[in-house]
């Protein structure tokens, strides 16, 4: 069976090299749109996406991303920018665990639907993590204060995001018995 909605998910790769051009609006928002769709536990909704253009804003996130590896991110690109230059970063912020249980499951709910909204418009993306330990850190609650988010909310990943500089690569084969089906 073949459809758009299964195509993307067959075909979408993490990308980690992006065009120096940055997001149109219309398909930043349909990207964003697409993560509010995501489904969350009990429908509570208690999440927060927050895409970063601003310069500044972006160069405090690469610095405290490279911080928590030890500033060891030669394995980054030329620049070592654990958001592999990507032109927007998103973030995803949820209720604290103590709050929800569900909140590190329904963040990724999120990053995933994002991922493939991303590509159906011609984006690319790449999850980005050690969002929990950033935000953690007094520049982090300093953000959240900015970001106009509640202060007890927690970091949950990240997406880079842009044009890629090449198309994906295809995706590898599938193991064998990734599913089975009982009946």
């Amino acid at each position: 069976m073949e459809n758009q909605v299964l195509y993307a998910l067959k075909n979408r790769r993490s990308i980690r090299k992006f065009l120096p051009k940055q997001v149109e609006d219309e398909e930043l928002i349909a990207v964003l749109e697409a993560g509010t769709y995501a489904p969350t536990g009990h429908n509570k909704q208690d999440l927060w996406i927050v895409a970063v253009q601003n310069k500044d804003i972006m160069d405090k996130l690469i610095a405290m991303n490279a911080k928590i590896l030890g500033n060891d991110t030669a394995k980054f690109g030329t620049n070592g920018n654990p958001y592999y230059d990507a032109p927007t970063i998103v973030l995803v912020f949820g209720s604290p665990l103590s709050e929800n249980p569900n909140t590190i499951k329904n963040g990724s709910l999120i990053l995933g639907n994002m991922m493939n909204a991303a590509y159906s418009v011609g984006l690319g993306s790449c999850w980005i993590n050690r969002e929990t330990e950033m935000f953690e850190t007094a520049e982090g609650k300093e953000l959240i204060k900015e970001f106009g988010l509640p202060e007890n909310v927690m970091g949950i990943g990240a997406l880079a995001l842009g044009y890629p500089v090449k198309n994906p690569t295809k995706a590898l084969p599938r193991k064998e018995n990734y599913y089975r089906i009982i009946k």
